[in-house]
């Protein structure tokens, strides 16, 4: 089953349950995946699925630090609840010790030996952790690894 028609089933029974807050959050989700979708005009694989599930998590980490840093506690905990539901469909993320099995393979694989090998380790490493693990955490583990 897609993304999409998973989506959909779950906005029907949050309707059905009355969670106005969950339905909601579950269409914003999905009406991201659809303006993908118009926009590419094809039905989107799962890494893209999965691209704009990320973008959505991000989107909603940023505005719940940006409400909070103006004070307003009521909608940063409003994004937070809707970052809740999204993480709901993101794959299940890497614990630091696998991003770290990742990045020695990768860095075994590669033959890296100094931090000037950083970029082939990362492009190695970023396709096998996407959508699992955050890009910052990977780049810093992989710096440590090559210091």
């Amino acid at each position: 089953m897609t993304l999409v028609r998973r989506l959909e089933r779950e906005v029907k029974d949050a309707m059905l349950a009355r969670d106005a807050e969950r339905r909601d959050a579950l269409r914003l989700i999905l009406n991201s995946l659809r303006a993908a979708e118009k926009e590419l005009q094809r039905p989107l694989s799962e890494d893209e699925e999965l691209q704009v599930l990320q973008r959505e998590r991000k989107r909603r980490t940023e505005a719940a630090e940006a409400f909070r840093a103006g004070g307003r506690e009521e909608q940063a905990a409003g994004e937070e609840a809707e970052l809740a539901i999204l993480e709901e469909f993101m794959p299940e993320p890497l614990s630091e010790e696998e991003i770290e099995r990742i990045v020695d393979d990768a860095i075994a694989e590669t033959g890296a030996t100094n931090i000037r090998d950083m970029g082939r380790v990362m492009a190695d490493v970023m396709p096998q952790v996407a959508g699992r693990a955050d890009g910052s955490a990977v780049s810093q583990i992989v710096r440590e690894k090559l210091a």
